[in-house]
């Protein structure tokens, strides 16, 4: 199987109170996906369910957010999923809490047949 890329879209997701990893990463795995309406797969003879679909997410946490709900928002494709250290946090003035963006980079791609 050669996979070609075909589609790369970012996004980014805010959680402004309780610093929620998961929730963050999922918005931003959201902006970026509806920034977009694919139907490129129908000229290969394939189905949107055809796709694989890379995500990688970046947050200054990376072990606080749990890929396969992330993976659970993908309305289409096979996922799979990278966290890495990105994003941004600013916590308030008693260090309690804070705003929490994650960046999502979401890449598409097909089997070529070959």
């Amino acid at each position: 199987m050669a996979l070609v890329r075909c589609v790369t879209v970012m996004g980014m997701g805010v959680d402004v109170h309780g610093l929620d990893y998961t929730n963050a990463a999922k918005r931003a795995v959201f902006d970026a996906l509806h920034h977009s309406s694919l139907g490129f797969q129908r000229l290969l003879g394939k189905t949107a369910d055809d796709m694989r679909v890379d995500v990688t997410i970046g947050v200054p946490k990376p072990e606080a957010v749990d890929g396969q709900a992330v993976l659970e928002t993908l309305p289409h494709g096979g996922g799979h999923i990278n966290v890495v250290h990105g994003g941004l946090q600013v916590l308030n003035e008693k260090g309690d809490d804070g705003w929490l963006i994650a960046n999502a980079i979401v890449i598409v791609s097909m089997d070529d047949g070959k």
